[in-house]
């Protein structure tokens, strides 16, 4: 016998049974976006690389070490995008998207080479929002209110808000001179990373998950106090902003996040639940990254979150009504089984959301109908050849207390409609 073909490291299979808790999840959080007027837009799974590092950064961990590259046929550098902004911001510009204010979201798989661990894997799914045009801090208001909203409808409670300002540049660059000369006065204390990101990128440092290097990120002085006068008024608007719509968040001057692109406004929910990988949403503000992409200047805002982590929040009965059928339909007898399928199809006609499995491949009345007993169908559908000539079918209900009933098969609909009524869900 061949050896099985197993799955990549860090790519898995998302199984049948595991679905409905995916689309229970997908359906709501769609709900809540349209609410908001944010529009879907689906970009290819495979850009040209440069496209990232000219966003991203070229010294940043995602493009230095966890995209997956190729060289294709053609000799272009291409890559499986890592993340969801750079592509929606390059489809804005191509498409001339950003005369107006535009609502977006998108949902998909994306690729990183990382570890695999609880919450992190080698490809995973986000949903996120990009919100471009507006300049104020309504639209991150808008925007982090919109989050709370997912988690709400989700049933989530215990996730924590964390926010921060990364002013714009030349204040940043103020602040990181401050900082290399913090991190140079302990430099016999950083670790490895610590010390590569000293020259490149050393506000990543402050995202450190080492515990020896705390009390040296702790000691750092603070980017909130090198915010400039507009910085600071958006800062505090959106501060208050929070305040009034009654949305609690902590202020963390660390928090800086791990892609060059944002500025000001950053954010980040965050649960104990998961272990270390505790981010299950995250975003910000990043302005320059249209015009740095070719586009014109454009304001923009957005976030994206993880939703292998989100799955493992969500209540474990979630999806379960979508996991089981309506109904089941047994037919047992040469004339019944090849009556079946029209039936069926006649019902799924007039009953366009009935869920209904149609048995396939013959066998007793009584294995059958304990295929329909292990489906978690709510009803039984029972066709013999006596029935059939009689132009009558049986409906059984398998769940709670009602009884069998025999009606004319051209009353199927409206009566099993009914009985459906009657009968609970799983």
């Amino acid at each position: 016998m061949a050896k099985s073909i197993q799955a990549i490291r860090g790519m898995h299979d998302i199984l049948p049974a595991q679905s409905p808790r995916w689309q229970w999840l997908e359906d709501r959080v769609r709900a809540v976006l349209e609410g908001y007027g944010y529009l879907e837009l689906r970009t290819p799974l495979v850009e040209v690389s440069e496209l990232f590092s000219r966003s991203i950064g070229e010294v940043t961990d995602i493009v230095e070490k966890e995209m997956y590259s190729f060289t294709d046929r053609g000799g272009d550098q291409l890559s499986l995008r890592p993340e969801g902004t750079a592509s929606c911001v390059r489809a804005a510009i191509e498409h001339g998207l950003l005369g107006q204010t535009q609502r977006i979201w998108y949902r998909g798989p994306m690729f990183r080479r990382e570890r695999p661990q609880r919450g992190r894997y080698r490809q995973f799914h986000q949903i996120g929002v990009e919100a471009f045009g507006p300049s104020g801090p309504d639209i991150d208001l808008e925007v982090i209110a919109m989050t709370r909203r997912f988690w709400q409808v989700l049933g989530l409670g215990d996730l924590r808000l964390e926010i921060n300002s990364l002013g714009d540049p030349d204040e940043r660059r103020g602040y990181r001179e401050a900082l290399v000369a913090h991190l140079q006065a302990h430099y016999d204390q950083l670790d490895q990373d610590s010390r590569s990101r000293l020259g490149s990128n050393p506000l990543r440092v402050l995202d450190s998950k080492n515990p020896e290097m705390a009390p040296i990120v702790a000691a750092a002085p603070s980017l909130l106090d090198f915010l400039g006068e507009a910085s600071r008024a958006h800062f505090d608007a959106l501060c208050g902003g929070l305040q009034r719509i009654g949305i609690d968040y902590q202020i963390n001057p660390r928090l800086v996040r791990g892609l060059d692109y944002y500025n000001r406004t950053v954010f980040e929910w965050i649960t104990d639940a998961l272990g270390a990988q505790g981010t299950v949403c995250a975003g910000g503000r990043y302005d320059g990254l249209v015009a740095q992409l070719g586009g014109r200047v454009t304001p923009a805002v957005g976030f994206a979150m993880g939703l292998e982590r989100l799955i493992e929040l969500i209540p474990s009965d979630a999806g379960q009504e979508l996991a089981a059928p309506d109904a089941y339909f047994v037919a047992v007898g040469d004339a019944a089984q090849a009556e079946a399928p029209a039936i069926a199809e006649a019902l799924r006609d007039k009953l366009p959301s009935l869920r209904l499995i149609a048995h396939c491949g013959g066998g007793s009345f009584k294995s059958q109908f304990k295929k329909a007993d292990r489906s978690g169908a709510r009803i039984a559908l029972v066709l013999g050849d006596a029935e059939l000539a009689q132009d009558q079918i049986a409906i059984k209900p398998l769940r709670g207390d009602g009884e069998q009933s025999q009606v004319p098969i051209a009353e199927l609909a409206e009566r099993l409609s009914a009985k459906l009524a009657d009968v609970p869900p799983p």
